[in-house]
């Protein structure tokens, strides 16, 4: 039993031992589960924390990002609103006052919104706050008085400079403060760009801004188009100014009477799309399309209906100085006139198209509502006169017709014969010159500097009258009654219409001389009878009343039926229209019906006298002249002609015998520059008398003489022998020296003598079988007395023996001493050459009773050869080659 129990003790203490040992294990695996559990909590504790972290770190960061993005998504939108606006607004339309200056568009140009001040972005950004006006609709400014009318002057100061002085024009209705409220743009109604309208006024101005926008509705836009707008943007020009009536105060709503109230939303509902748009500031009108409305506030809290309920912060007004300063530039540019358009626009799309026979048409310039304004030539209206004092655009006038001409008629269809009276190169271009050699094509006669050579313009009158005796002629041949008629019948002949314009015409019929008398029948023969033949006149001028040569021949002025008046022209259109004395520059009245006012239409010249454009114009023509169209011929009163480019000259070939010589003695003052002879026949009186003080010129005309008779013989055919009795002519006998053959023979005062003898002799012995001879005497009148009888025996019996005296006296007295006195006769010297001799000289030489009309001037002569002139000639002596 004790065993049993010591071994029941054993095994209960194994059993507890082993129980604990099992336990001990049991704890130590319990908490070695338990730490490891403890450290796991801790690391996903950690891990969790770690993840929170990272969670709101990752949240920041893409908040973060969020708002940069919003910000510059915000600012994207803000920079695009900026640029919207800015093209929305360019320049003058939306500059900030501080950096505010006039930049006027062109008139094609669309109208810009213009701006009144920032609209305030709610997150805090700002961009400029519009308003459509322009060619958009109205502005209704209502709230405080102070700042409303500094919104309406930044507005209309923004459209005026915004569009080209005079594209503008403002009307204002202000009764309460009597015009007080614009009194910054007074500047403007000098230029006729501001008008104001009285207390009890508005009713008129209103039925007016109607009746003008039914204008535009029935005679610009004409069912083509649906406004101005549009007609600039399909035609590229505007044809109407913008019209802007500022009714500011007019009082309560119900001083509008029906009629007013009706007129007032016709214009509201139709003005804009005819350019009449309203600044409206205490009339009652209610919203509507194309009605902005701008609630004035100071401050930020002004509204613009245009951009909902944001706030506007509106712009302070210009400053004063700024508003009067530009109002001043304004009128003082509309005063001036508009700029000019491009030559371009006269030209047709394909050139030398059209036919002249039956007239002359071609623009002359755009009207005011933009169509071409065509002017034509024909046989009713057949001439034309120009009037406009200097400065009012009468030689750019001349061109761009000429141009617009040109471009569209060949040099078969037409021939210009231009003269210019006045000092001045106007229309040096047309012929060829040092620097540009081409011509225009159509010209065949440039006349310069004739101011003080009326006798050239006698010459291009008798050269047409000779022209239309020919054609006449050619007509009655052919049966022809016009030039239509006759070129159908002769499709061979040579028609083209004549153009002959004459610059400051009146030069040519200023005095009571034989010039004006001759010029003024040539004048009103051609003008009668011309017309049937294609020979139109032209005639230009400063000043037309003061014509009497003209004006005292009705008749003759009748037959100028197409009158051309530019700015302040007087005389030229009907005495009872004005219509010339308010026409800005670049513009013209052109008138086919003698002046009459009904037929009165106004055009915008375009600008032809830039040089570089004609020029373009001009050489695309010349490179396709004919080639054998000869260049113009060109005379020009202040050049010297050259013998070398005389055609008679050009001519001479020397020969072994030459029965009749020609002595050439200077160009006539002609159409076909022809130069001035004297043929040294086998007949009494064949000499040649030089007379007059002036060296220069004597020893230039006897050079030429030299030269042209040289040219004519072979050597050894004919002698010269040269006596010098004036030292201050050695150098011209010198140059004869390489002109004269070899044996000519040279004389001073102490052997000419010798020379007379000689020629005495062979004058009273020779044969005509002899050489002829030529004396070339310089100074005759200084040769000793005692040899004057052996001079007149030259003179007298010396031609018929082929003796011939080409001699210089330094007077018409001193060759009458020559010839033996008063009562001697003077048949023997039957050409003379006269310089700085008065015409009242010159009667013993002259035949009849009378004496030529002659007042001598620099640098020309007066020639008469009594074998083949009625009269004297004057022509110009040759300078040195």
């Amino acid at each position: 039993m004790p065993e049993s129990i010591a071994q029941q003790v054993v095994e209960v203490r194994a059993a507890l031992s082993h129980a604990l040992g099992v336990a001990t294990d049991a704890l130590e695996a319990a908490r070695t589960e338990y730490e490891t559990a403890t450290t796991r909590r801790s690391r996903i504790v950690a891990a969790a924390r770690e993840r929170r972290r990272r969670l709101a770190h990752e949240r920041d960061k893409r908040l973060r990002e969020i708002d940069e993005q919003r910000e510059r998504d915000l600012a994207e939108l803000a920079g695009a609103a900026a640029e919207t606006a800015l093209l929305a607004a360019p320049g003058a339309a939306g500059l900030p006052w501080p950096r505010w200056r006039p930049t006027p568009a062109g008139s094609a140009a669309p109208a810009p919104e213009l701006r009144v001040g920032r609209l305030l972005l709610p997150y805090d950004g700002e961009v400029p706050a519009l308003v459509p006006l322009l060619d958009r609709g109205h502005v209704v400014v209502r709230g405080d008085e102070a700042t409303g009318d500094d919104v309406v002057a930044g507005l209309l100061l923004r459209a005026l400079g915004c569009a080209e002085p005079g594209r503008v024009t403002l009307t204002g209705y202000d009764p309460e403060q009597l015009g007080g409220g614009l009194a910054g743009f007074a500047p403007l109604a000098t230029a006729g760009v501001l008008q104001f309208v009285g207390p009890g006024g508005l009713g008129a101005l209103l039925d007016e801004l109607v009746d003008h926008v039914r204008r535009i509705n029935e005679t610009v836009l004409a069912g083509e188009h649906s406004s101005l707008r549009e007609l600039a943007g399909a035609t590229g020009r505007r044809p109407e100014p913008w019209r802007v009536a500022i009714l500011l105060g007019a009082g309560r709503p119900d001083e509008l009477s029906r009629h007013e109230r009706s007129q007032l939303d016709r214009l509201l509902r139709t003005g804009a799309a005819c350019g009449v748009h309203l600044v409206v500031r205490g009339l009652p009108v209610a919203p509507g399309p194309g009605i902005e409305i701008v609630t004035a506030v100071p401050g930020d809290e002004a509204r613009v209906s245009g951009t909902g309920d944001l706030p506007v912060r509106l712009d302070d007004g210009p400053s004063a100085a700024v508003v009067t300063r530009t109002c001043r530039q304004i009128a003082d540019a509309v005063a001036a006139g508009p700029a000019p358009v491009a030559l371009d626009s006269l030209l047709p799309e394909r050139e030398w198209q059209e036919s002249s026979a039956r007239a002359l048409t071609a623009p002359l310039g755009d009207s005011p509502q933009g169509a071409p304004v065509h002017v034509t030539l024909s046989d009713y209206p057949p001439h034309a006169l120009i009037a406009g004092p200097s400065g009012t655009g009468k030689t750019n006038l001349i061109y761009a017709w000429m141009g617009s001409l040109a471009a569209r008629y060949s040099p078969a269809e037409l021939a210009f014969y231009l003269l210019d009276f006045k000092e001045g190169v106007s229309f040096a271009r047309f012929a060829p010159g040092r620097r540009d050699p081409s011509w225009l094509p159509h010209v065949r006669l440039v006349g310069l500097n004739v101011n003080t050579d009326r006798e050239f313009g006698l010459a291009l009158l008798r050269f047409l009258g000779a022209e239309l005796r020919s054609r006449a002629d050619a007509a009655k041949r052919h049966e022809a009654t016009n030039l239509a008629e006759l070129r159908a019948e002769d499709p061979r002949g040579t028609w083209p219409r004549i153009v002959a314009v004459v610059d400051e015409f009146q030069v040519l019929l200023a005095g009571r001389d034989a010039v004006a008398a001759e010029a003024v029948d040539l004048l009103e023969d051609l003008a009668r009878r011309g017309r049937s033949q294609g020979i139109h006149l032209v005639l230009a001028s400063q000043d037309v009343s003061g014509i009497e040569a003209l004006w005292g021949r009705p008749a003759l002025v009748a037959q100028f039926s197409l009158r051309i008046a530019l700015p302040r022209a007087r005389r030229v259109l009907a005495e009872t229209n004005p219509a010339a004395d308010a026409l800005p520059r670049y513009h013209a009245v052109v008138n086919a019906d003698s002046g009459a006012t009904e037929a009165n239409r106004v055009v915008r010249v375009p600008d032809a006298g830039n040089r570089e454009r004609w020029s373009d114009l001009q050489h695309r023509l010349w490179r396709r002249r004919p080639q054998d169209l000869p260049p113009p011929r060109l005379f020009d009163g202040d050049a010297i002609p050259r013998l070398d480019d005389s055609p008679d000259f050009r001519q001479f070939a020397p020969a072994s015998a030459v029965p009749a010589p020609a002595v050439l003695l200077g160009e006539t003052i002609d159409v076909e520059a022809r130069s001035a002879r004297t043929v040294l026949r086998r007949a009494p009186g064949r000499n040649i008398a030089v007379m007059g003080t002036r060296v220069d010129e004597a020893c230039a005309v006897l050079h030429t003489a030299a030269r042209s008779l040289a040219a004519q013989f072979e050597p050894g055919t004919a002698q010269f022998a040269v006596a010098c009795l004036d030292t201050d002519a050695s150098a011209a006998v010198e140059a004869l020296k390489g002109v004269l053959p070899p044996d000519t023979g040279y004389f001073d005062g102490d052997t000419v003598e010798f020379l007379f003898e000689d020629a005495a002799h062979r004058a009273t012995e020779g044969t005509a079988a002899d050489r002829p001879l030529f004396l070339l005497l310089y100074a005759v009148d200084a040769a000793p007395a005692r040899s004057a009888e052996l001079l007149r025996r030259i003179l007298r019996q010396g031609p018929e023996r082929r003796v011939h005296v080409i001699g210089w006296w330094r007077g018409a007295a001193l060759l009458r001493d020559t010839l033996g006195g008063q009562g001697t006769r003077t048949d023997v010297i039957g050409s003379w050459v006269a310089l700085d001799v008065h015409g009242s000289e010159l009667s013993p030489y002259y035949p009849g009773h009378g004496a030529p009309v002659w007042y001598p001037r620099p640098w020309r002569a007066l020639h008469f050869d009594r074998s083949v002139h009625r009269g004297a000639e004057v022509i110009i002596p040759y300078g040195p080659s």
